[in-house]
C-alpha cells in the first residue's frame, strides 16, 4: 500500500473516512464560492420532471405533464427578472450581490439557470448525485456548480446565502426542502427570509396549511412564513421588496 492517504479511493470510499468526505463537501464549495464573491442567493425548488417545452414537444410519453409546463416557462421568466434586478445590486448594495442558486439538475431547476443565462447572468448549481433524473442542466455555470453525495450537506449550501426562496410545484424532493426551510426560519435557525409558494392552486390542493394551525399543531402565525404568487412578475415584485427590506436591516442567515 503506497497511496497517500489522500489519494487512495479505496480509504476515501470507505465508511472510515466519511467525516472527511462531509467535510470536503463543505470546504471545497465554502471556498469556490467565496473565490467567486457570492454574497446573496435567491433558491429556487421545484421538479425535476417537469419537462421543457422543447423537451415535451419530442417525448408523446410527457403528455401527462403537459399541464405543468407552464411553471417551467415560467420559473425561466422569474429568473431572467430576478437576474436582471440583481445586475443592479451593486450600486444600491456595494460588496453584495444577488445569484439564482438551484439544485442544478433538470426540470424547475434547470428552468430556473436558464432564465439567469437568459439575463447574461450566472447562477449557482447544487446538483446532487443520484441513480436517476438527476444530471447537471446545460444552463449552470461550470465553475458555480457542485456535485453533492450528502443530501445534508447540499443543504446547507442551499440555505448558507439564502436572502430568499421560491417553490414552484414538486414531489418528495421539493416538499423535503420546502419543510426544511419553513422549519429552519420558525425555530429561528435561519434568519427570517421571504419565502414564496408558487401555483397557488396547486400548493392548496396538496397541503392543507390552514388545517395544521386548526389542530394546533403550528402556531396560526406560522402561516404567515409564507406567501403565494402565479405569475412571474408577482413573484418578482414579492422578492423585489422583501429582500430589498432584509438587506436594509442587514440581516444575516445564521445556517
Amino acid at each position: 500500500m503506497t497511496d497517500l492517504a489522500f489519494e487512495n479511493k479505496d480509504f476515501l470510499w470507505g465508511d472510515n473516512a466519511g467525516p472527511v468526505r462531509m467535510l470536503s463537501e463543505y470546504l471545497h464549495p465554502k471556498a469556490e464560492l467565496t473565490k467567486n464573491g457570492i454574497t446573496d442567493t435567491v433558491v429556487v425548488f421545484g421538479s425535476a420532471r417537469i419537462p421543457s417545452p422543447e423537451e415535451k414537444a419530442g417525448n408523446p410519453n410527457l403528455n401527462g405533464l403537459t399541464p405543468f409546463v407552464r411553471y417551467y416557462e415560467e420559473a425561466v421568466e422569474f429568473a431572467r427578472l430576478m437576474t436582471e434586478w440583481a445586475c443592479h445590486w451593486e450600486k444600491e448594495f456595494p460588496g453584495r450581490n444577488l445569484h439564482i442558486c438551484t439544485g442544478g439538475g433538470p426540470g424547475i431547476m434547470e428552468a430556473g439557470n436558464r432564465g439567469a443565462k437568459l439575463a447574461g447572468g450566472n447562477s449557482i448549481a447544487l446538483n446532487i448525485v443520484l441513480p436517476m433524473e438527476q444530471h447537471v442542466n446545460p444552463y449552470a455555470v461550470p465553475e458555480l456548480s457542485f456535485e453533492f453525495h450528502y443530501f445534508f450537506m447540499r443543504k446547507l449550501w442551499f440555505m448558507k446565502h439564502c436572502r430568499g426562496m421560491i417553490a414552484f410545484p414538486g414531489g418528495f424532493g421539493t416538499f423535503d426542502e420546502l419543510f426544511e426551510t419553513l422549519t429552519l426560519v420558525q425555530t429561528e435557525k435561519k434568519t427570517k427570509i421571504p419565502i414564496l409558494l408558487y401555483g397557488t392552486e396547486f400548493w392548496k390542493k396538496v397541503i392543507n396549511f390552514p388545517a395544521l394551525a386548526e389542530f394546533g399543531l403550528i402556531s396560526k402565525e406560522d402561516l404567515q412564513l409564507f406567501s403565494f404568487a402565479d405569475t412571474p412578475e408577482e413573484a418578482f415584485s414579492f422578492f423585489q421588496k422583501n429582500i430589498r427590506l432584509e438587506l436594509t436591516r442587514k440581516l444575516s442567515t445564521k445556517s
